[in-house]
């Protein structure tokens, strides 16, 4: 299965939940009220990542360049693999240095009823002379799915059109509009940045599950083809919903480059997308792997 369907919602009421990623547990639980049985136990989701829709320059690595005004409020193409990428950055380095960078690298948090909440919109103050004083930002969560069957995608977008994710949801909190998707397949992009390279790093997208409370989860130690141990590496603990029970995992805090001790960069680019590990059908364990050049 090599087809992935990338999902861009606007998100039009503030969130109450993680505030880091949206999990893909929330995004599989949301998406399954919408489809049947038979489909759903077959999906598997991503985190999702919030973007800002700002104006921003594509990397070096992309394979378009130039600006674009609102870089993050749809999905550019993907052509290569490092495209994929682009708006999973927690740091968005494609924002243009001009834009309030400091300010959209952190969340906007408000309290809605006593909980804190992530802000739909960024508001900023402007220079004086400026023709408006103030300049909103409107927030996006970018995810991905993909199937471990044929047939199941790409889903219509009346499943993906709305969508709640987070805490007081009856109460209107968390909601999102579709705003783009697109269906990639994995094998037809073009890997030739890794098959060029001959030394890689890998960059944990999302936490890699060690230890998990979930029933029948399989514990595991760091892979052995990254260079790391797992006393130098930085921990936390999450919680994953099921059951109608919160179970705890702990895990290699996503953020993190290890080097890559494999010698199948390619493969190991591919199976990232689709994650590995222990509840990679839930997001975790989001691998990239970047090449970088090799000590004299």
């Amino acid at each position: 299965m090599t087809l992935i369907q990338q999902v861009h919602w606007e998100v039009e009421m503030d969130y109450i939940g993680h505030p880091y990623y949206i999990s893909g547990n929330a995004i599989l639980h949301a998406l399954g009220q919408r489809l049947s049985h038979d489909v759903h136990r077959h999906l598997n989701a991503s985190h999702g990542v919030f973007v800002p829709g700002q104006f921003g320059r594509f990397p070096d690595e992309h394979s378009q360049t130039g600006v674009r005004p609102y870089l993050g409020s749809s999905l550019p193409d993907v052509e290569a693999y490092d495209d994929l990428f682009l708006l999973r950055q927690a740091s968005h380095s494609w924002l243009l240095d001009s834009r309030p960078r400091d300010a959209l690298n952190t969340h906007d948090i408000r309290l809605q009823s006593g909980h804190p909440a992530i802000a739909h919109e960024t508001i900023t103050g402007k220079p004086e002379n400026a023709r408006k004083q103030q300049q909103t930002t409107k927030w996006y969560v970018t995810a991905y799915l993909h199937a471990d069957r044929n047939g199941v995608l790409p889903l219509d977008e009346d499943v993906l059109m709305s969508a709640q994710f987070g805490g007081k949801r009856n109460y209107g909190y968390g909601s999102m509009r579709l705003k783009d998707t697109q269906v990639v397949d994995v094998e037809n992009l073009d890997y030739s940045q890794l098959e060029d390279s001959e030394a890689f790093i890998l960059e944990l997208v999302t936490p890699f599950v060690l230890e998990s409370e979930y029933p029948n989860a399989h514990e595991q130690d760091v892979p052995w083809w990254w260079d790391a141990d797992r006393s130098g590496l930085r921990e936390r603990e999450e919680k994953l919903l099921g059951r109608g029970n919160v179970y705890r995992l702990q895990t290699v805090d996503h953020g993190q480059v290890v080097a890559y001790l494999g010698n199948r960069p390619v493969e190991t680019a591919k199976s990232g997308i689709f994650r590995v590990g222990t509840h990679s059908k839930n997001g975790f364990g989001e691998l990239r792997v970047k090449p970088v050049a090799p000590r004299s």
